[in-house]
């Protein structure tokens, strides 16, 4: 690990200034996925800006009957919150099916939107990586891919976000809400969040340099039966191969939106009018434009097969 410098911070506003101050400088709360970047010396902020003590951990009801969920609200206590369990079924069950107990009494609201989207080949550094280094080149092509991108992918990276929460909060419509060093507040839709790759990999969000995340707002309830299925290799601390989040109505409308598919959370919202018809209608136009290499084409398959699954059981 390369030598850094440190400090805390007791505003947002501050943070963000902070951060801005120190070009190269990077927020951190839990660290579950900084930390192991930095050991790896993938990722060597020359500044780490400490937002723990800010207290960002309060889950609050909204004038419109959702919830605003704190930045730094950890993946357990999101997932244990009675009105996440009784309302937003969805989230709680994808952020129980990530990574394992441990990670996630520690990993925040925040830092699991912002981990870095990443395939086998980003954490070798003796292979091209254009998130780790732009204009290198992408190793991953022509290489392992049964784990990488079908969809959504370009030239320059295939790989695929890691989060099971995200998909949940891209079916929810959730915004994220920042701060920038001038303490003007934003809020990002969460589906204008995360980017695909583009000639650009290297930069996963649309978060402006330097502001920091605060809180994520959840909508009013929508109801209906909420299902989260993921296909892995392994049946603990393992990315999705596929993994599905619906909300399935009474009758048979809904939103379904993917994981383990694309450089960021996939859904198309226009897919979801086929609902009622099944799941083969739903996955012929969801990822319509897929492009899989011979090793993953599977996936194509297993994410029919996987949200025909969630729709029998929502039917249960």
């Amino acid at each position: 690990m390369r030598p850094f410098t440190y400090e805390r911070v007791t505003t947002p506003a501050q943070a963000a200034a902070a951060a801005m101050a120190r070009p190269g400088a990077k927020f951190i709360a839990g660290g579950t996925n900084l930390l192991d970047l930095m050991k790896l010396e993938i990722e060597a902020p020359a500044h780490l800006i400490d937002v723990a003590p800010l207290g960002l951990d309060a889950i609050e009801e909204t004038p419109d009957g959702g919830l605003r969920v704190g930045a730094l609200v950890t993946n357990t206590d999101l997932a244990a919150n009675t009105r996440i369990r009784r309302d937003y079924a969805v989230l709680s069950r994808a952020l129980l099916a990530g990574a394992s107990g441990q990670l996630r009494n520690k990993a925040t609201t925040a830092g699991n939107l912002l981990q870095r989207t990443r395939c086998p080949y980003f954490y070798d550094t003796n292979q091209a990586c254009n998130k780790r280094r732009p204009g290198s080149g992408c190793s991953a092509i022509g290489g392992v891919t049964r784990q990488l991108a079908v969809i959504g992918a370009s030239d320059s990276c295939i790989a695929t976000h890691p989060s099971d929460m995200a998909v949940a909060m891209r079916l929810l419509d959730a915004s994220v809400e920042t701060v920038n060093a001038a303490g003007e507040n934003r809020v990002i839709p969460i589906a204008e969040f995360h980017r695909l790759p583009g000639d650009r990999p290297n930069i996963d969000t649309t978060l402006p340099p330097g502001d920091l995340i605060t809180a994520v707002t959840l909508p009013a309830p929508i109801g209906g039966k909420h299902m989260y299925h993921k296909v892995r290799d392994r049946a603990s601390y393992a990315f999705a191969l596929v993994s599905v989040a619906a909300v399935v109505q009474p009758d048979g409308t809904g939103r379904v939106a993917f994981g383990g598919l694309a450089h960021k959370p996939w859904r198309v919202e226009a897919a979801e009018a086929d609902l009622p018809r099944g799941a083969e209608a739903v996955t012929s136009r969801a990822l319509a434009d897929a492009s899989p290499t011979e090793e993953n084409a599977f996936k194509v398959k297993l994410a029919e097969r996987t949200l025909a699954a969630v729709l029998s059981d929502a039917r249960v």
